[in-house]
């Protein structure tokens, strides 16, 4: 849906419909593309993720407000954990979107791997690395700061509380998602390299920098092109921060709570 210039088999005009039009001509998994490489680089991007974010919220909070909760904090804390997060997922984001285009030539993971570094070179992994992060860290920022508000007026003990966690998660990716579409729009259109698109702003070689990426968005499509798959982008963030917060606040209370049971008292 973020297609600037989509082949006429591949127009969508909404998330339902792409969904029924993609399984109908192109097969019951199809939508799935791309997923294996995605669920390796989440493992590790996450830990990171959650391990910068914890440890950096406890020292900025000590440092701007110390007594309770600064958003200050949180949201310098979660710019900072992105950083750890992206440099992990941003070859696979490439893998994933090159696998999931229409008529993509790559049949695996492995197989556009090989073909990407083959033809373009390491950098085409990180192509976009700095238009992510320029993407990540506002989303990520009002992200953390909408979620620890969110607990603070639902869950002010913030004891373990799954119902609060699922709310303020799914909220806060939702605000996060639609604010900062237009910078996601920009990060698909330099991690596809979409060749229609390319030729139509007569461009040739390869496109890179956020603000060439944003001209031939407006340049395409004009202000109604930076808010393109805002519908899809809003629906698959809210179930995934909420999943994300509620898997991470339980492992936090089960391995604090046992860490707890087996302290051996003096």
């Amino acid at each position: 849906m973020q297609s600037l210039n989509p082949d006429p088999k591949a127009q969508y005009t909404s998330v339902y419909g792409a969904l029924k039009k993609i399984i109908r001509t192109e097969g019951f998994w199809r939508p799935l593309r791309g997923l294996n490489v995605m669920v390796m680089g989440a493992g590790p991007a996450h830990a990171l993720y959650f391990a910068c974010y914890e440890n950096m919220k406890r020292t900025l909070n000590a440092v701007f407000h110390h007594q309770g909760n600064s958003h200050l904090a949180n949201g310098i804390a979660g710019s900072m954990a992105t950083l750890l997060h992206d440099a992990v997922m941003n070859p696979a984001e490439v893998v994933k979107q090159r696998m999931q285009m229409y008529n993509s030539p790559h049949r695996s993971a492995l197989s556009c791997v090989w073909t990407v570094w083959r033809t373009e070179g390491l950098g085409a992994f990180y192509r976009s690395y700095t238009t992510q992060l320029t993407m990540n860290i506002p989303f990520q920022s009002i992200h953390f700061i909408t979620y620890e508000f969110l607990q603070e007026q639902v869950n002010p003990h913030r004891g373990y509380n799954p119902q609060s966690h699922i709310i303020s998660g799914g909220l806060a990716g939702a605000l996060a998602a639609a604010a900062t579409t237009p910078l996601d729009v920009c990060k698909t259109l330099l991690n596809t390299q979409e060749n229609m698109a390319l030729n139509l702003a007569n461009i040739s070689g390869r496109l890179s920098g956020m603000a060439n990426a944003f001209r031939m968005v407006y340049q395409l499509n004009g202000l109604p092109g930076y808010f393109k798959g805002m519908q899809a982008r809003v629906i698959y963030q809210m179930p995934s921060t909420a999943i994300s917060w509620s898997v991470y606040e339980f492992f936090k209370y089960f391995l604090t709570k046992h860490k707890l049971e087996n302290r051996t008292p003096y």
